[in-house]
């Protein structure tokens, strides 16, 4: 089997050399092991390096995002006829030593999507790494509570950047975000029923280093929220609506029941009118989301026979 290295890089000009070099050269079950860099805009000497190292390195003029770089590389990996594909960090947060235990459930054909778990260590209770902040290691948690809601499965590290995908799964993979793809990755695959596996593993932080990512916390989740929120309605349509149209339901029931009630003691709707009207206009908003997502239920439909058409052409193109 063919394994592609994808290193997204962004100004690494301090690790990426000592990130290639302790890639293993050789992995029980791989004939082939090829590096991609894909540079996201360096200004640094990040692309002289890693052309140093002998690998193949893709640039964009401009920085797109993790996203981006992301979508980039997986195109190529898919060109190159790669069966296996690992992405992980350029800055020596992972260690490319457990590079051939990340992929192990993937030849053992367990699983199709294999995640590095940076918290779960031996089955054991999860443990905030060391360095890591106690907002992000909460937002952390909070963002992998979320996705195990949304996919029905149980996760407890959504974010982790060191992660492995077979044949299978980049073929099915389709993603619209471009600032991070991290916890899209699991609704898109998790919904077409790609089997995902999980795999602790070791991450070191540096304390003087500031995320590209989620250096500002709260836009980070803003934008991570609207990424995957977005993706959710466009794979549960019904539910999404449904749900979102169940505050102004009850709210507005409970105003044109209220209303009703000082009605039927008084005769008379005086002063609670308004409360009526805006029972009434909630009430109609409900069944408006309602129906935009019975509509949008039916429109899933042809996205998925869509998504199915551009599978066996990709299947064609790259096999």
């Amino acid at each position: 089997m063919k394994l592609c290295i994808l290193i997204p890089a962004l100004n690494e000009e301090k690790t990426i050399t000592s990130v290639i070099n302790r890639i293993p050269t050789h992995i029980d079950g791989i004939r082939d092991i090829y590096i991609l860099v894909v540079d996201d805009g360096s200004t640094d000497k990040t692309v002289h390096l890693a052309m140093e190292c002998g690998v193949e390195v893709i640039s964009h003029r401009y920085n797109k995002g993790v996203g981006g770089a992301f979508s980039t590389g997986l195109n190529k990996a898919l060109e190159v006829g790669a069966d296996i594909m690992v992405n992980i960090d350029a800055d020596g947060q992972f260690s490319p030593d457990e590079i051939p235990t990340l992929i192990a459930p993937i030849l053992a054909k367990q699983a199709d999507f294999v995640v590095g778990d940076r918290f779960s260590h031996k089955q054991e209770n999860l443990q905030k790494p060391e360095e890591m902040s106690r907002i992000k290691y909460w937002g952390n948690q909070q963002m992998a509570r979320l996705i195990s809601v949304l996919t029905g499965q149980q996760f407890n590290d959504v974010s982790c950047g060191f992660r492995a995908y077979s044949k299978e799964a980049m073929l099915r993979l389709n993603l619209t975000g471009k600032f991070t793809y991290t916890q899209e990755t699991f609704i898109d695959l998790a919904n077409k029923g790609i089997p995902i596996a999980t795999v602790p593993v070791s991450v070191k932080y540096f304390p003087e280093r500031r995320s590209r990512v989620a250096h500002n916390l709260w836009v980070y989740f803003y934008r991570t929220v609207n990424i995957i929120l977005r993706a959710y309605r466009d794979y549960r349509p019904l539910k999404f609506f449904t749900t979102l149209g169940l505050f102004p339901f009850i709210l507005g029931s409970i105003s044109g029941i209220f209303t009703l009630v000082h009605f039927l003691r008084t005769g008379n709707f005086t002063p609670y009118k308004a409360v009526g009207l805006i029972g009434l206009y909630l009430v109609s908003v409900a069944f408006v989301l309602w129906i935009i997502g019975i509509l949008a239920d039916m429109f899933v439909r042809v996205r998925l026979y869509q998504e199915q058409i551009l599978y066996m052409e990709k299947k064609r193109q790259y096999e």
